[in-house]
């Protein structure tokens, strides 16, 4: 079985001034872009050669692998692109700076929708200019399958979806495969992967650009996982 190995983009523009992102298609900052060189410059030195990259629709994570690839000397390989590994849409709190929105709504909301499982944000109008749907990188899905906000428990659903239908046949195949995408579906897909449960996956910190390395047995089975750091590699 192949290694899979995961990386929250770089650091957006939106992450450095504290503001909720989710599918708006923000640029990478420059500090993401040292980030991500970073991320690259460890794959290679610690002798990691890809096979095939997947990313989501969102510029961040796309140029996150673009950098890790180019640093790593791997441009060559195939890197496919998926919708379904897109950052939870934050329906009407996107675009919104986070103090903002939780001295609106208070401590508790805020934090039971930011990190709890199943409550999703206000969700934006059909109408409204931020819907997936006016966006020309969604045109050719059915607007019912475009998300008006989501739930962590709505994101991993489509996250570990595409898991299975497309990522898993790439590690049958005994191939090393790099996920660039984003905070909460990385979360999604490490909850997935070493079963943490609902409650405990709030806890789980997904630092920007922290390769995260997985090995399975022949059937899938989750047999070691650890960080790759500057310095060494913490197991």
């Amino acid at each position: 079985m192949g290694k899979l190995i995961l990386v929250r983009h770089g650091k957006s523009i939106w992450n450095i001034d504290n503001i909720f992102t989710g599918w708006t298609d923000v640029d990478i900052a420059p500090k993401g872009i040292e980030e991500a060189k970073e991320a690259g410059e460890l794959i290679k030195n610690n002798d990691i050669f890809i096979d095939v990259c997947f990313s989501s629709y969102l510029k961040r994570a796309i140029k996150t692998a673009w950098i890790i690839l180019e640093t790593a000397n791997m441009m060559h390989i195939d890197c496919i692109k998926s919708w379904k590994l897109n950052e939870r849409n934050y329906g009407a709190w996107q675009g919104r700076h986070k103090q903002d929105v939780k001295k609106e709504v208070g401590e508790d909301l805020f934090w039971q929708i930011r990190r709890g499982f199943k409550t999703p944000p206000p969700a934006i109008s059909i109408d409204d200019e931020r819907h997936p749907k006016f966006d020309s990188k969604y045109k050719v899905l059915n607007p019912a399958f475009l998300p008006l906000s989501e739930s962590l428990e709505d994101t991993k659903t489509r996250v570990v979806q595409y898991f299975f239908e497309a990522i898993v046949p790439q590690l049958v195949q005994n191939k090393t495969v790099l996920v660039s995408a984003h905070g909460n579906s990385i979360r999604s897909l490490i909850a997935q992967i070493e079963n943490i449960n609902k409650n405990d996956i709030s806890k789980v910190e997904v630092q920007t650009t922290v390769p995260i390395v997985y090995e399975f047995d022949n059937n899938l089975n989750l047999t070691n996982h650890y960080q790759l750091h500057t310095s060494e590699i913490i197991i």
